[in-house]
This record gives C-alpha cells, sequence and structure tokens, in this order.
C-alpha cells in the first residue's frame, strides 16, 4: 500500500488504520462520534493527501477544461475554485473534482483518490487538437485538511490574518516556513473549512503547527470514518455510491453544476436525451423510523415491489437517527413510507427532505 507522508503520525497517534483506494490511510483516531462532534462544533484535522492532482497547462487550457468538464469553466476567474463533473460519452460519471483556476493558462485539478490515474488518461487522451499539457503532480502534494467553526481562527495562528479575507470557494497562495502553500476554502463536510496544499516532505511539519495551534479550541484528528459520516449528513456525493460510471449526475441531483449553454462538455448529447426523455431513477434521502442501519446496496421496497438499493447509510452522530441515500426508480408512486431490507428483514423507513442538516 501507499503511505502518505504523515504516515508516521497517524501510527504515533494510535490510529486504526485502513486500506483505502490502495493507500493506508486513518479511519478513526480517538471515536467516530468525538471526530463528528467536533467538525461540527469545534474543528477536525484531516489528512486527505491520498487525493490526487492533476495540472493542465497551455495557451487553451480553458477550453480545454470546458470541454472534458459539465460546469461552466468560463465563470471561473483567477483563484478560484468550481466543482465540477468528469463524464464518459454516455454521461455516467468517471469522478466528481474540484477545479481551481490559477491563470488563464493554468488550471489545477483535485481528483479522488481512487480515480486518479483514470482521470489523468483520460485527460491525455483528448489532448489531441489543443495546445495543453496534462501533468499528474500527485506525488508532489500533501492535503491537509482543517473543518469546522473555528478552522478560521485556528489556521490564523499558523498562516496570519490573510486567511480572514479568503472567501467561500476561493484560493490564496501563501508563504510558509519558506514553502508556497496554496490554500482553498473548500471541503467535504458540510462546515466551514480549509484545504491546504503543500509540499509532499511538509505536510507533516504543519500537520504538528495546526493540531498545536487548535488544541485550546478543541481541534481533534479525524479519520475517514467521520469524513463519511459528515459529507453524508450534508448530502454531498461519494464516487462509486451516489456516482458512477452507471450512475449519471441527472439521477443524483446534480443538474446545477452541468451547464447545458453554447459551450460543448463530453457526455452532453446523452445528458440532454435523458432530460428530454426524464431519468428512470432518482436519488432520494430517507430516515429510519424502525431499528436498524442502513447500508449501501441493501434493497428498498415500496408497496411490496423492489424500487432501488442504498446508495449510503450510517447512524447519524448529529441526528442520532439512521439516515441515507438511495437510488430509486423514478415512477415509483412514494406515499413517504418505504421499507429497507436489512439482514434478510424489511424495516421502515421514511422520505425525507435533503440535505439531513
Amino acid at each position: 500500500m501507499k503511505k502518505t507522508a504523515l504516515n508516521d503520525i497517524h501510527r504515533k497517534n494510535k490510529a486504526k488504520m485502513v486500506e483505502f483506494a490502495g493507500w493506508d490511510m486513518p479511519v478513526v483516531y480517538s471515536g467516530l462520534k468525538k471526530e463528528h462532534k467536533a467538525v461540527r462544533e469545534n474543528a477536525g484535522l484531516f489528512d486527505v493527501s491520498h487525493m490526487g492532482e492533476i495540472e493542465v497547462t497551455g495557451p487553451e487550457a480553458a477550453g480545454f477544461c470546458q470541454r472534458l468538464t459539465t460546469n461552466d469553466v468560463g465563470k471561473l476567474e483567477n483563484y478560484k475554485a468550481q466543482y465540477t463533473i468528469v463524464c464518459n460519452d454516455e454521461g455516467g460519471v468517471l469522478d466528481d473534482v474540484i477545479i481551481y483556476r490559477i491563470s488563464e493558462t493554468n488550471f489545477f485539478f483535485c481528483i479522488n483518490a481512487a480515480n486518479i490515474d483514470k482521470i489523468y488518461d483520460w485527460f491525455v487522451e483528448h489532448t489531441p487538437g489543443y495546445d495543453v499539457k496534462v501533468e499528474n503532480v500527485s506525488s508532489k502534494y500533501s492535503q491537509i485538511a482543517i473543518q469546522g467553526p473555528k478552522s478560521e481562527a485556528i489556521l490564523r495562528k499558523v498562516l496570519g490574518d490573510e486567511i480572514k479575507s479568503l472567501k467561500r470557494f476561493r484560493i490564496s497562495f501563501m508563504d510558509w516556513k519558506g514553502a508556497k502553500v496554496m490554500v482553498a476554502r473548500t471541503g467535504y463536510t458540510g462546515e466551514n473549512g480549509y484545504e491546504i496544499f503543500l509540499p509532499w516532505d511538509k505536510g507533516p511539519e504543519l500537520w504538528e503547527d495546526i493540531y498545536e495551534s487548535g488544541k485550546d479550541q478543541g481541534i481533534e484528528l479525524c479519520g475517514l470514518g467521520s469524513r463519511d459520516t459528515l459529507r453524508l449528513e450534508a448530502t454531498l456525493p461519494l464516487y462509486g455510491h451516489e456516482i458512477s460510471e452507471d450512475i449519471n449526475p441527472l439521477e443524483a441531483r446534480l443538474e446545477k453544476y452541468i451547464n447545458f449553454g453554447e459551450d460543448d462538455f463530453i457526455g452532453r448529447k446523452k445528458l440532454e436525451q435523458i432530460k428530454e426523455h426524464g431519468i428512470k431513477r432518482k436519488l432520494v434521502g430517507f430516515e429510519m423510523t424502525e431499528r436498524g442501519i442502513p447500508r449501501s446496496n441493501y434493497k428498498i421496497y415500496n408497496n411490496g415491489d423492489e424500487i432501488g438499493f442504498v446508495t449510503s447509510g450510517t447512524l447519524s452522530p448529529t441526528l442520532d437517527k439512521s439516515i441515507g441515500l438511495g437510488l430509486v426508480k423514478s415512477d415509483s408512486k412514494l406515499n413517504g413510507e418505504i421499507y429497507i431490507e436489512i439482514r434478510g428483514k424489511k424495516r421502515k423507513a421514511k422520505i425525507v427532505s435533503t440535505p439531513f442538516l
């Protein structure tokens, strides 16, 4: 397995380690509920160095990125970030990514760990006809996320007062102990927070600085477990669950990230056809009204008929109830009550609006 630059720190702090997308990653430190609560109320520190980074540069970088992603790259200004989707020709999702515009000729992508090679190859495959260079720079960066309502105050101690002026989905380049770091006000928890890209070998030192600066603010070291429960409460999609090559962004309720304007993108024609004829499946949120925790791929029933499957589910630490997302037939006449098959038994649940909080 691959290891991030922070691996020794995770083990020193007795994190429970698991394999994730080929990486040796911490899933939990002091306890999932404790870590989850810290992010909702104070701050949590995450190692997300397993995520990938791809840089697209050249005179036609903007047009290339517009062609490869669904959102409107034309709306991006320098030092601004954008959530967007990379689709295949059939409208399926190859990955959901964050794109950062450094300049008119320099765009920086943050890629999900499991999809780095796939997206890099996809980008390179589509470079003919564009004056661009595509480079996988993942090995150059450590990536650290600090999330939660007190994240700004903590980060100001480490990086200075410039953090105060950084707006949501914006980036800033800062000097820290002789290193150039890129700070993005983005995250995957539903809370205010920041994601910091810096030279690979500088990751451990910055991690320690942030942690020490946040101890009086209630900061906790956090693993992948709380990262997942936090994103689910905020109804943020997870690749391979709510979106995949077999689940298109219209089914996943991500249409607002699709630019059906003048610019073309890969997968547009198929998505237009799907939109015109109507989606056959739709993503819904639900909470259990009977005991049981829904898990991925559990079957969903309505009026005795199987109508879909759970994409993600958990016991919400904030709400103290079991919640989930499911992909169901769009023509299902849902009366508010559904059933989730858990270990051979059908348990009652009800459709609810999302995000869950």
